[in-house]
């Protein structure tokens, strides 16, 4: 009997470990911290640069696939005042023009590579639901390198070089 036992236990587990899943997820590429090194655009053929040339940028992919991305021009002038609901137009105007912060969730392939993003909130009210595939957004690994290409709306292209962020 004990035998039986041991045998039926045997072949279940051998079972379960046959109908397991035998192929483990790929990594997630994207997944981590990222800095802004350089951010061009290019408007009518015209490269400049995105965010002035001190672009200041941070972009994270977490591991449950939510991603918050703010991008500034380090240059952009203080307020006069120190509230900041209290900025004059120009003021407002600069601040508006030379940063975005935005936050959504993502998803990429059986790869692991990035496959698209869906904007929940964002600085500039536009793009709150917008949803992004590989068409509008493409984002290139190469090792602790992303290469990011987006085409707004209007056709101008922008391009944003990051570096992965390492753990201290």
């Amino acid at each position: 009997m004990h035998t039986q036992k041991l045998a039926c236990f045997v072949l279940l587990a051998a079972l379960i470990g046959i109908t397991a899943p035998a192929e483990a997820r790929s990594p997630n590429q994207v997944l981590g911290t990222w800095r802004m090194v350089t951010a061009q655009i290019d408007p009518d053929g015209k490269n400049v640069p995105a965010y002035g040339d001190k672009p200041n940028g941070l972009l994270v992919f977490t591991e449950d696939m939510h991603f918050i991305e703010v991008l500034s021009d380090a240059n952009i002038p203080k307020f006069a005042s120190n509230v900041r609901g209290q900025g004059t137009t120009e003021e407002n105007r600069a601040a508006m023009a030379g940063s975005i912060g935005f936050f959504g969730t993502y998803t990429v392939d059986k790869d692991g590579v990035f496959s698209g993003n869906r904007v929940e909130a964002s600085t500039f009210p536009n793009w709150i639901g917008q949803v992004r595939t590989r068409k509008e957004l493409r984002l290139v690994v190469e090792g602790d390198r992303m290469t990011e290409n987006f085409q707004r709306p209007d056709g101008t292209r922008i391009r944003i070089v990051w570096q992965r962020v390492k753990r201290q």
